[in-house]
């Protein structure tokens, strides 16, 4: 069995969370440690004819499927902005919602502390996640 690096499981993760759900995917082949990427909003398919074995596959899961989309926005919310837990509820309703989030924190000096909860979050769920789906790590 291959081993991935990190660094490269937190890229495709990205790349998956970057698009609306179900846009873009990435899958790994956990046999030889290649990964896939595929995108309908750019075209990109490095599945485009090749033969697979899917037993051997895992897709890279998007941050809705693991909680880190506005959940993770609400919790932060609840934990650092308990007075304004209902707006920042509110600004989620309609488009454009995570640019007027950040710029509500920026007003009250907790961007910063917004990306490093997030990272943090991002980091511990997504290794979590590799160690559920036996996805071994180099680092």
């Amino acid at each position: 069995m291959a081993e991935f690096r990190f660094d490269d499981i937190e890229n495709a993760f990205q790349f998956v969370s970057a698009a609306p759900y179900g846009a873009n995917s990435v899958y790994l082949n956990l046999e030889t440690g290649a990964i896939f990427y595929q995108s309908e909003m750019t075209g990109i398919d490095e599945l485009d004819g090749k033969t697979m074995d899917w037993d051997q596959q895992i897709e890279i899961p998007h941050k809705n499927d693991l909680g880190l989309g506005q959940a993770l926005v609400f919790e932060f919310a609840e934990v650092n902005l308990p007075d304004d837990y209902h707006r920042v509820r509110d600004m989620f309703r309609g488009r454009g919602a995570y640019s007027r989030f950040k710029e509500f924190l920026e007003s009250r000096g907790l961007l910063e502390a917004w990306y490093r909860f997030e990272n943090e979050r991002e980091e511990t769920t997504l290794r979590a996640w590799c160690e559920e789906n036996r996805v071994p790590l180099s680092d």
